[in-house]
Formats: structure tokens, C-alpha cells, sequence
């Protein structure tokens, strides 16, 4: 006797699993972990906002080797609810980022951080959108490389142009650093990932 086939909403599920085994499915209602994920955020920000200002050399800040944490909390984010989630948390770390920045760093850098974080932001969002159906390490690696751009020209054009400083190589050094944090948080976001067994949301290009 043949095994009995699994009902199409379970094969559809499976499908849409992106290789990994799925268990559940959540709705993007889940309290805790979105006050979990929005903490993360803002600390992520702020502590890059308060770091950037300490360079190690005409090449570096301490800043770059933290802020593509954010990259990563907004991919899982965006992985496990989808975008519209994850422009929420976008949009609450932002602000409470910059509030703090502005008691605990230069208002130049804070304007320049709230610009440069919500604009890669919205850009990794949206590119990590478009490929989620595309093989796990696609939408994470072309999101982060695209907004780690952004990110950099906008931050260190606004924040650090016409100081005197060596801003210019700050910001390849900055880009260089980004680049390979964010390809190195390819292995936690895989591993994160096929421990939360959620699918992925569908895409918001209807929203």
C-alpha cells in the first residue's frame, strides 16, 4: 500500500521553505520577539554611532565592525515575517537610535546616521523582498552588498565631508569591512534561519 500524500497546502509550504523543513507557521504578532528584534536594532545603531567617531586608522573606525549586525537582524526579520514586519523594526530602531544619538553624539552624526541607516534600510529590505524565493544565500549576500553602499556613501558624505579628516579612505575602509562582515553572517543567518522552521513570508510586491 502506498504511502498517503501530503495535503498541497503541505507540499506548498514545503516548497516555499527554501530547502528547510517547516513545523510552523507564524503570524507577524509575536510581542516579544519584535520588542527582541527593535532593542537589537537600536543597540546596533547607537553603539556604531558612538564608535564610528574612534578610528583605529586612516583607514578604519571601530564603527564598521559593528553596524552590519543591523544588516542581519533586518534580513532575519524580514526572513521569518516578511517586510512589512521588518520596516516596522526599521522604523522604531531608527528612532530610538537617533534619539539616543543625539544626547550621546554630534548631531552631524546623528542626521547622518538616521539618513544613511534608513535609506539602506528601506534598500536592503526591498532587495532581500525580490529574492527570498531564490536559494537561502541569494536575498541575505545581494541585500547587505547593496545597502552596505548606500549605507557608507550617504553616512560618510554627510557625517564626516569637509571635516578635514581622512574620510574618504574611512569610508572604503568602512565599505571593505562591511562587505566581509556581512558575508561572514551568512553562516549565523543560515543556521538562525533553519532553526526558526518558519517559512518565508510572501513577498509584499502587492502591499
Amino acid at each position: 500500500m502506498s504511502a498517503a500524500r501530503p495535503p498541497e497546502g503541505a507540499r506548498t509550504a514545503a516548497r516555499q521553505g527554501e530547502g528547510f523543513r517547516v513545523r510552523t507557521v507564524q503570524r507577524p504578532n509575536d510581542a516579544r520577539l519584535f520588542a527582541l528584534a527593535v532593542a537589537a536594532m537600536a543597540a546596533v545603531v547607537l553603539a556604531s554611532n558612538i564608535l564610528v567617531q574612534y578610528a583605529i586608522n586612516d583607514w578604519l573606525t571601530w564603527g564598521a565592525f559593528t553596524y552590519p549586525a543591523a544588516f542581519l537582524v533586518s534580513e532575519l526579520v524580514n526572513r521569518r515575517f516578511g517586510p512589512r514586519i521588518a520596516r516596522r523594526v526599521a522604523w522604531v530602531g531608527f528612532a530610538v537610535a537617533v534619539a539616543a544619538s543625539l544626547v550621546l553624539a554630534p548631531a552631524r552624526i546623528a542626521l547622518a546616521s538616521g539618513t544613511a541607516f534608513i535609506a539602506s534600510q528601506w534598500l536592503d529590505i526591498g532587495v532581500f523582498d525580490r529574492l527570498r524565493r531564490a536559494a537561502w544565500w541569494h536575498a541575505p549576500l545581494a541585500a547587505t552588498v547593496a545597502a552596505a553602499l548606500l549605507d557608507s556613501a550617504v553616512f560618510w558624505g554627510i557625517g564626516f565631508a569637509g571635516t578635514g579628516g581622512p574620510w574618504i579612505t574611512w569610508a572604503l575602509g568602512d565599505l571593505a569591512v562591511k562587505l566581509a562582515v556581512g558575508v561572514g553572517m551568512l553562516l549565523p543567518f543560515r543556521l538562525l534561519i533553519a532553526r526558526s522552521l518558519v517559512r518565508p513570508q510572501p513577498s509584499s510586491a502587492s502591499s
